[in-house]
């Protein structure tokens, strides 16, 4: 099993929300409103300087095959968006419980 988070400007937010759709997950947690700055991009600090904000889902997923189809659609999706600052970023970790 693992748990991935998914990071994306709020812009973007519904176009997750529809991947998650196809993939056929209805399950997540998000948070919204969340600042910050990846390795190479713009910051998303809700600032007059930087006012774009991100949106964070977590998502424990059970079925490997699950897994690999979300990171497919989110490699497409990715491909369509200009702005690499822009792209959906997936971080994906081990779950070892979850109670």
């Amino acid at each position: 099993m693992k748990i991935v988070f998914l990071v994306c400007s709020e812009v973007y937010e519904s176009r997750l929300m529809d991947i998650l759709k196809q993939v056929g997950i209805d399950y997540f947690t998000c948070w919204e409103r969340v600042k910050g700055k990846g390795h190479d991009t713009e910051p998303h600090l809700g600032t007059r300087s930087f006012p774009s904000m991100n949106a964070v889902l977590m998502i424990a997923i059970p079925e490997e095959a699950i897994l690999e189809k979300l990171i497919q659609k989110i490699e497409t999706a990715n491909s369509e968006i200009i702005r690499a600052d822009d792209h959906i970023r997936i971080f994906q970790v081990p779950l070892e419980r979850i109670i």
